[in-house]
């Protein structure tokens, strides 16, 4: 090959290399619908901007996320989910339910990943968790027969339990599902089950005050977005009420409650960043099966049942993820 020839080759190579160089880099658009805005709960929303790291996402470069958060009012939820169709997000990550079902109710193009839900065949968001069939995927963190282990564990820890009171938002399709696994439960155990509702934290007060005429044994309290903001206040209204409670994140044993047994929410956030990894890439959510999680964490609030007056049994202790002391 002529030195002439050669140069015209080396020359044009660098002018092909340089145009790809100078390629824009596409920047996605991640939409976020869920309660509560990543400001309130940092902890959280880091297992999921750590996981968009881990797969060489860098917020401002090559995203952008535009979140909406309804905090307690459920009922701005449809407005929410219409404004990041309107911004033609390229995937909705959505956080507990109702979020991913107002997120489907929106759009049935838009690919949306949940991040934490119960039951996502059970309430219509997926065909089957091998094959879910429309454009919603990612995380269930529920297995049918967590809040019979639930009830089990404060069984173990008060003594003499028979009435359990359930707090429970209706809002949440869910939370009808999970109390008739409840039912299910609790009639095997010989327990009786009292069943509150709260849609808004104007409801606690009330509710508590209800619970309280049939003196319960002790408290279960559902997963809901609203509970999750307000739970300050309600591991509050439990200690005040000398309730031993059980709660499905381990935010509220750090808060004061006595239990807490479920997925942690932080990792399936972590998990949930895979699934928009895939589908930004171009994996149909349909074809993508529905994770669940794997591993429960049990986390005991030793402070707390000293309070109570409570002995939690040492092979509970040595079963547990994290005793606060």
């Amino acid at each position: 090959m002529d030195r002439r020839r050669f140069n015209g080759i080396f020359l044009g190579g660098l002018v092909v290399a340089r145009s790809f160089a100078e390629q824009p880099t596409k920047v996605y658009r991640i939409g976020y619908l869920g309660g509560t805005p990543p400001t309130a709960e940092p902890r959280l929303f880091e297992g999921f901007f750590q996981g968009l790291r881990e797969l060489g996402y860098v917020d401002g470069q090559n995203f952008l996320f535009e979140g909406r958060y309804y905090g307690d009012r459920i009922e701005r939820l449809p407005a929410l989910a219409a404004e990041l169709v309107q911004l033609k997000v390229d995937v909705i990550v959505a956080g507990g339910p109702p979020a991913p079902e107002a997120a489907q109710r929106a759009t049935t193009t838009i690919p949306i990943v949940m991040a934490y839900h119960p039951d996502p065949v059970g309430s219509g968001l997926a065909a089957s968790l091998a094959r879910p069939g429309g454009n919603v995927t990612g995380m269930s963190v529920l297995t049918p027969e967590l809040i019979g282990k639930q009830l089990q564990l404060l069984k173990d820890v008060v003594p003499g339990m028979w009435r359990v009171a359930v707090l429970s938002n209706p809002t949440v399709p869910t939370n009808a599902l999970l109390l008739k696994q409840a039912q299910i439960a609790a009639r095997v155990m010989d327990v009786q089950l009292q069943v509150l509702e709260a849609r808004a934290p104007g409801d606690f007060d009330s509710a508590f005050s209800a619970m309280m005429k049939d003196r319960p044994s002790a408290l279960i309290v559902m997963g809901s977005s609203m509970f999750f903001a307000e739970r300050t206040r309600i591991v509050a209204l439990a200690a005040q009420s000398r309730l031993p409670s059980m709660y499905l994140l381990k935010q509220y044993v750090e808060s004061g409650g006595l239990m807490a047994y479920g997925a942690s929410n932080r990792e399936s956030f972590r998990r949930a960043a895979t699934y928009v990894d895939k589908v930004l890439k171009g994996a149909k959510p349909s074809d993508l099966p529905i994770e669940q999680a794997t591993k429960l964490e049990l986390i005991i609030n030793l402070k707390t049942a000293k309070v109570l007056g409570l002995t939690i049994p040492q092979g509970l202790l040595q079963r547990a993820d994290e005793v606060i002391q």
